[in-house]
């Protein structure tokens, strides 16, 4: 159970309310791999560009992403501090668990 002292409760509520729709997660997936520029992202993606600027605002609202301007560019990155605190305000055995990929085989997930 999660520790009311230990965490913003309406915080830790409205990041997992931003990391509930697939598009935001896709998005979170790819700034998981590497930093990249809004034009990469709508590439990957394959979105309105209205639409992606409306994810990465309620991200950045979240306090899950985090921006750097480059000139005319903004290059997007994860927040590794809050995705952690997200993390440990999880169960303990949701933090990790396993998965079956198929019946021969297993892998660790971490959340």
């Amino acid at each position: 159970m999660i520790d009311s002292k230990d965490f913003d409760i309406t915080a830790l509520a409205h990041q997992f309310k931003a990391i509930g729709d697939p598009t935001r997660l896709q998005i979170l997936a790819l700034l998981g791999e590497n930093e990249h520029c809004v034009c990469e992202l709508q590439s990957a993606i394959n979105i309105p560009g209205n639409l992606l600027s409306h994810h990465l605002k309620v991200l950045r609202k979240a306090g899950l992403i985090e921006a750097n301007k480059r000139g005319r560019w903004i290059d997007y990155r994860i927040n590794q501090k809050a995705l952690a605190a997200l993390r440990q305000s999880l169960p303990p055995r949701l933090q990790t668990f396993t998965t079956c990929t198929n019946n021969s085989s297993t892998k660790e997930v971490v959340a």
